[in-house]
């Protein structure tokens, strides 16, 4: 089977939301509680491998996030609501099927990403989904912020989910992510940021700059890689507030919400907790106590 672009979102890690393009996005909604209310969706076992009954998905449970929204009368609130159910709609969608959900942002740090979804059989490697944009200019007397390069590329008459980061280099102008299918005509279209004349060209993926992330490791030795516990020793917290934490919803691996304390943890995991920012699980060995010496690393 092909992989399917169902929905390929730009979605925003940190705060684990997605920015919707014009397809339809899969709405399912499979016996997850979200905010209080319980509606059960079964997922139907002849359409469980097919393409085609994924997309019949859509149309089965296509609505169920606005009989939740009912009521609220905050147009941004609802819009902020319905992204972050999306989400975990996708993230449950790859428990539940034999499918795999891939998100990809252009390089590992990458904070807004799309998502692609499919048969494992048919994403062995990453999708062509997100495409690298170079904007170059005399930036030296008249530095540009952030804000500056998006109004400029908004500019062009583009819908902001269409974008995904935007990486500064200061004198040297900018980098950013964008739909393949836009790439042309943004490098035809954009001919200033601010006052200065700018080129736009095309690069690969592996020419983009970021700075790489600020860690620092320490180990610790547990009785279980149980998120609870790991999770505790990686944030300098009682088990007991993290436990608590967990049953606000305030702790997500992988950028999904945890609901369960005994949830499994293995190399390469990213928790993050609200407020107190992420840690990722490097190496695990057992110790001859039949206990585990876990690396954590934490992000500065």
């Amino acid at each position: 089977m092909a992989a399917i672009s169902l929905a390929a979102p730009w979605i925003l890690r940190r705060a684990v939301r997605t920015f919707s393009l014009p397809q339809p996005l899969l709405h399912l909604n499979p016996g997850s509680c979200f905010h209080g209310t319980h509606r059960p969706f079964t997922f139907p076992t002849s359409l469980r491998h097919t393409a085609s009954g994924i997309r019949q998905l859509i149309q089965a449970v296509k609505g169920n996030f606005d009989d939740l929204l009912k009521g609220v009368g905050d147009k941004n609130a609802i819009e902020e609501v319905k992204h972050i159910l999306e989400m975990e709609s996708m993230m449950a969608l790859e428990k539940l099927a034999d499918v795999k959900a891939v998100a990809q942002g252009g390089y590992p740090q990458a904070e807004r990403c799309r998502l692609s979804v499919g048969h494992p059989e048919a994403l062995t490697s990453d999708p062509d989904i997100v495409a690298a944009l170079s904007i170059t200019g005399n930036f030296g007397f008249q530095p540009c912020s952030h804000g500056d390069f998006l109004g400029s590329i908004l500019g062009t008459g583009i819908a902001r989910e269409k974008i995904g980061d935007i990486i500064l280099q200061g004198e040297k102008g900018a980098q950013f992510l964008v739909v393949p299918e836009l790439a042309d005509y943004l490098i035809t279209s954009l001919e200033k940021v601010g006052n200065v004349s700018v080129s736009c060209t095309r690069i690969p993926l592996l020419a983009l700059e970021y700075e790489p992330p600020r860690t620092k490791s320490f180990k610790t030795i547990e009785a279980s890689l149980r998120v609870d516990a790991l999770a505790s020793a990686g944030f300098k917290l009682s088990r007991s507030k993290l436990v608590n934490l967990i049953s606000n919803g305030d702790v997500r691996v992988n950028w999904t919400t945890v609901t369960k304390n005994g949830t499994t943890l293995r190399t390469g995991d990213i928790v993050s907790v609200s407020g107190k920012g992420r840690i990722k699980i490097g190496e695990i060995n057992s110790t001859r106590k039949g206990k585990f010496a876990v690396e954590l690393i934490q992000y500065l």
